[in-house]
């Protein structure tokens, strides 16, 4: 029987625009693709933003919804198009246009994890992926839109909080003495996805807790920004990516003693970006 693929926590009344999601943070390992796969419980989880979901759960304390999805994203990444399947992996796929992150392996069936490493021996079948995608992907994308739809009718505008973590060494090359590397990249697909105004607020919330943030680089965005991202039409979309090395183990997958003092300093943060989406915040549109 499949797991539920999404967990919802819902505040007892949204007082907010805000909507949070999580979708790398899911750890429901199928026994099925444990024996399908040819690495190891720590390698397999690599990839995973692991505790994300537990750095945001007091969005409904604050008035905001919080969807995490459960599948881990080794075994399907819900941040990717549905169609972004990998004929490398999947038997009976067509090579289409050039998709980078098909042809890197990070399609919607992941054929690596972190690091380039092979998560499968060999193929897996079109109806394998295929049922992947309607009892995984399809069932929280369709939640997603209904929190996003239902928000925006009742307080005329949404915003979503696209919450994941990063690997240290991905941004620690970044930073030089003069500019030390980011702990938090907010993602807007350089404006495509959000106001400039709901990003400045963001970006206010974190600095304001002595984080130092960066926007877009070296991650500006993926599927779920670029597809739900309509600014012009009240609906507003930042990916939040944190530094792993903030709250846990990297190597050992596993939180750090840093983890409840971070997790504490994100409740104060959730709470302010929980106000940006509050009505008589947000500023008048021009006539």
């Amino acid at each position: 029987m499949t797991k539920a693929p999404y967990i919802l926590k819902a505040p007892t009344r949204q007082s907010t625009s805000v909507v949070f999601a999580s979708p790398h943070s899911g750890r429901d390992y199928p026994w099925s693709f444990l024996r399908q796969t040819v690495l190891d419980e720590r390698a397999i989880r690599s990839s995973e933003d692991a505790f994300v979901d537990l750095l945001f759960d007091s969005a409904p304390d604050h008035g905001a919804p919080l969807l995490a999805a459960t599948a881990p994203r080794a075994f399907i990444d819900v941040n990717r198009s549905a169609d972004e399947l990998d004929p490398a992996l999947i038997e009976g796929v067509r090579k289409t246009t050039h998709n980078p992150r098909v042809t890197s392996g990070l399609g919607v069936i992941p054929r690596v994890v972190a690091n380039g490493r092979s998560i499968y021996r060999g193929k897996m079948t079109l109806d394998d992926a295929r049922g992947r995608l309607r009892d995984y992907w399809r069932p929280y994308h369709d939640r997603l839109k209904l929190l996003l739809d239902a928000t925006q009718a009742a307080h005329g505008e949404a915003i979503l909080i696209d919450c994941h973590s990063m690997p240290h060494e991905a941004i620690d090359s970044i930073g030089t003495s003069k500019a030390p590397h980011p702990q938090i990249v907010l993602g807007d697909r350089f404006g495509a996805a959000a106001d400039q105004y709901v990003v400045d607020r963001i970006e206010a919330a974190f600095a304001a807790a002595g984080l130092r943030v960066a926007r877009n680089s070296p991650f500006a965005g993926a599927y779920t920004a670029q597809h739900y991202g309509r600014p012009s039409k009240g609906q507003h979309v930042i990916q939040v990516e944190i530094d792993r090395s903030l709250y846990m183990n990297e190597r050992l997958v596993r939180p750090s003693g840093s983890f409840q003092a971070f997790q504490s300093r994100m409740r104060s943060i959730i709470a302010e970006i929980c106000e940006i989406g509050r009505r008589d915040k947000m500023p008048l549109a021009a006539e």
